[in-house]
């Protein structure tokens, strides 16, 4: 059943839509990695099913109960002087009522010098915003098809403007046990604004992902394949650095190639040792790398990795990004294990 919906969803990306993704929407923050270990695997990685509570933010229906009493604090320094950080808490009722799930994404701005439209000085500002989140998910009887939800609450302040709005995010994911492989989907950010900025509503934009993910059976490596921005087909851009200039001084702007564009739709990502105590992880965002790699010079953009390390109750994780030959981000994370198994 699910495989015919991801093959629904794929064919439904292909509709005809605008191009580019980006600032289309408010509340962008909703679409940074959450943890080190989706962060080393490329990024809205939606087929983890284990113990980690930071897979519920891209996916509620990875929520279970081998998370129960785990807390999960994450934090990255983005760029400039942009930081932000996100915590995670899973806690089984009971078997009957299972796991609920608590989270936070929170950004910080940092701090802007102040000037008015004449070019005067005036007082500096800053911005920050906060998502409050609460899920849960639902093992359908006799199956292990697992459906999910979250419920966001979300504050937002620009220099003196705010904005409160709210959103939710749908999942399912299927485990096919016999073969070790996952199957999911997730839609995210299905919101509004419940106050504006400054009197406009603005929509908060919506994205719909797709994955899949296997461990081999005579290996200890898991790999992932995520589709992401499945609610729109043509992701690309024109880049003016990659426009051929004719004699008459005029230009041609880049033609995206229909494969190019595809590709800009999936991220991979693999995990060495997945259920062991030290794990190596790894990843490649094509959008990422199309969207920022420098003409005529290799800058490894799209590219991350990381590692997570087990001791007893503690679990230490980090990975590293590659954006630009200028611009990099670490996020590093612990999940503590309050429970009585370690």
């Amino acid at each position: 059943m699910l495989r015919k919906l991801l093959f629904f969803l794929l064919l439904s990306c292909c509709a005809p839509t605008f191009a580019q993704i980006g600032g289309k929407g408010v509340y962008q923050f909703l679409n940074l990695v959450t943890s080190p270990r989706q962060a080393a695997l490329g990024g809205k990685v939606i087929t983890i099913y284990d113990e980690d509570p930071n897979t519920a933010h891209f996916n509620p229906a990875t929520i279970n109960p081998e998370m129960d009493n785990r807390l999960a604090l994450n934090y990255g320094s983005y760029f400039g002087e942009v930081t932000y950080g996100t915590a995670s808490y899973a806690y089984m009722y009971d078997r009957h009522v299972q796991t609920l799930h608590a989270g936070v994404n929170y950004v910080n701005y940092g701090k802007f010098e102040g000037y008015d439209e004449n070019g005067n000085k005036t007082e500096d500002f800053s911005g920050s915003e906060i998502a409050l989140s609460v899920g849960y998910a639902y093992n359908v009887p006799w199956t292990t098809l697992y459906l999910g939800a979250n419920a966001k609450l979300i504050s937002s302040t620009l220099e003196s403007y705010n904005s409160f709005g709210g959103a939710l995010d749908l999942g399912a994911i299927y485990v096919d046990e016999d073969n070790d492989i996952n199957w999911a989907v997730s839609v995210r950010n299905l919101g509004t604004q419940f106050t504006t900025y400054a009197g406009s509503n603005e929509r908060v934009q919506m994205e719909v992902l797709a994955g899949v993910s296997q461990e081999l059976e005579h290996v200890p490596l898991r790999w992932h394949l995520t589709l992401e921005n499945l609610q729109q087909w043509d992701v690309s851009f024109s880049n003016p650095a990659r426009a051929e200039n004719g004699i008459d001084g005029g230009s041609t702007p880049e033609k995206v190639s229909f494969f190019n564009n595809a590709l800009r739709h999936v991220i991979l990502g693999a995990e060495l040792f997945p259920k062991k105590g030290f794990n190596i992880r790894i990843g490649y965002n094509f959008r990422r790398s199309e969207e920022l790699k420098i003409l005529e010079q290799r800058s490894f953009a799209g590219i991350s990795a990381g590692f997570g390390l087990k001791i007893r109750r503690l679990k230490f994780n980090y990975s590293y990004s590659r954006y630009t030959l200028a611009a990099n981000t670490s996020l590093f994370g612990l999940t503590i294990n309050f429970g009585e198994d370690y």
